[in-house]
């Protein structure tokens, strides 16, 4: 049996999916924060409550062979935690650290993790893209606890010989995809105009489809034990012609006004804004050559049918 935590959130909800279409799966297991509806005959729920140090996990483990760990604390633009940095460890770090050690005392043989691109750095030079074994560089209290599960995963690889596998996605987009992502597309299927006609920076993001696919050859091929891979729909684009691409999956032509990024990134450094005009300015591109070379792997849905398929969701 497989557990997945985070079952409910944009990632865990679709591992669940694409697991129970499986045939070969008589059930999967999911770990809950509170009780709810019932999702599927073949899905064993268990209510564990929050992430946290203290979490038994003792009847969610229970015949359990691999763990997919999506639960996390995740990043948000305006945090209001009173020290951000302790919370997101609480939960990213020793919650995961204390699932990972009872999973490997109860026999699990491999544990995915889902971590973040932000453990590499924030951001690369256009033309250059972060590598799966690069020194990890994260700027914020997010990206530092995701870091720091892992080096604390590793350990337990280690010390218990449970095989962790480490994946680092960028943006994840798909059906259902929340945030700024689905604003954009919103304000796209609206015409309303976009001063972003002119950004010639390169970004990397994977559909939600793309990541699953990597996330079940993980459970189970046998070069993926104790590596960290970083995954992609395997093209950059521009937030220009991300947008544009946008609209034709929408059907509704992308407004774009061609003003200077430069414009645009002292407008918004002026309102307080400097980090949003960073992600849409500013290059971040991953190397997905490990991920292929190691496992064979390639995305199999390219950025516009990843786009598509986000688009069916509005």
């Amino acid at each position: 049996m497989i557990l997945i935590t985070g079952s409910t959130g944009f990632v865990g909800r679709a591992v669940v999916e694409r697991l129970l279409a499986k045939d070969e799966l008589q059930c999967v297991a999911v770990a809950v924060r509170r009780a709810g509806p019932k999702l599927s005959e073949r899905v064993v729920k268990h209510v564990t409550g929050d992430l946290e140090s203290s979490t038994d996990w003792s009847a969610a483990l229970k015949g359990v062979s691999a763990v997919v760990h999506c639960a996390a604390r995740v990043h948000v633009m305006e945090d209001t935690a009173a020290n951000p940095l302790e919370a997101f460890r609480n939960v990213n770090v020793q919650g995961t650290l204390n699932l990972a050690r009872q999973a490997a005392a109860s026999g699990v043989q491999r544990f995915v993790f889902i971590s973040s691109i932000k453990v590499n750095g924030e951001a690369t030079q256009r033309g250059q893209s972060f590598m799966a074994d690069d020194t990890p560089a994260p700027l914020d209290d997010y990206g530092v606890s995701k870091m720091e599960a892992e080096q604390g995963l590793r350990k337990v690889a280690l010390q218990t010989g449970m095989e962790v596998v480490i994946i680092r996605p960028p943006l994840v987009y798909g059906l259902g995809v929340k945030a700024n992502f689905a604003v954009m597309m919103h304000w796209l299927q609206r015409g309303v105009p976009l001063p972003l006609g002119s950004i010639n920076n390169r970004r990397s993001l994977v559909s939600l489809d793309n990541l699953v696919d990597l996330l079940m050859m993980c459970l189970k091929h046998p070069a993926a034990a104790n590596q960290t891979f970083l995954v992609s729909d395997g093209e950059d684009v521009s937030t220009t012609e991300l947008l544009r691409r946008m609209g034709i999956a929408l059907g509704h032509p992308a407004r774009l006004v061609p003003l200077p990024a430069s414009l645009l990134e002292l407008a918004a450094a002026i309102v307080g804004k400097a980090d949003v005009a960073q992600r849409l300015c500013g290059s971040l591109q991953v190397d997905i050559e490990k991920t292929r070379r190691l496992l064979g792997w390639t995305p199999p849905l390219t950025l516009d049918q990843g786009l598509k398929k986000a688009a069916e969701g509005l």
